[in-house]
């Protein structure tokens, strides 16, 4: 699925981001660029730097996408792209 950054993913809403990602036993991929990390590891967010207006993708393996994808617009940290 394909995410709009909607603020900075940075400290706290980094830290924000992983444990909402750790809640779902679904493992999820962060791509943005040629960069591709684990979206419950927050050296790996981090090292993405994700700035509003970028456009990532989510790449997640399990039942669960659409109660992801809902949960990170609910926190205000994404928007649909």
């Amino acid at each position: 699925m394909k995410l709009q950054v909607q603020k900075p993913i940075f400290a706290e809403s980094a830290s924000l981001f992983v444990n909402t990602m750790s809640e779902y036993e679904d493992t999820v991929l962060l791509k943005k660029d040629h960069w591709v990390v684990d979206a419950k590891s927050l050296l790996g967010v981090l090292a993405v730097s994700l700035q509003p207006g970028q456009t990532v993708e989510l790449d997640v393996q399990g039942g669960n996408e659409t109660a992801i994808k809902q949960t990170l617009i609910e926190k205000q940290l994404f928007i649909e792209a």
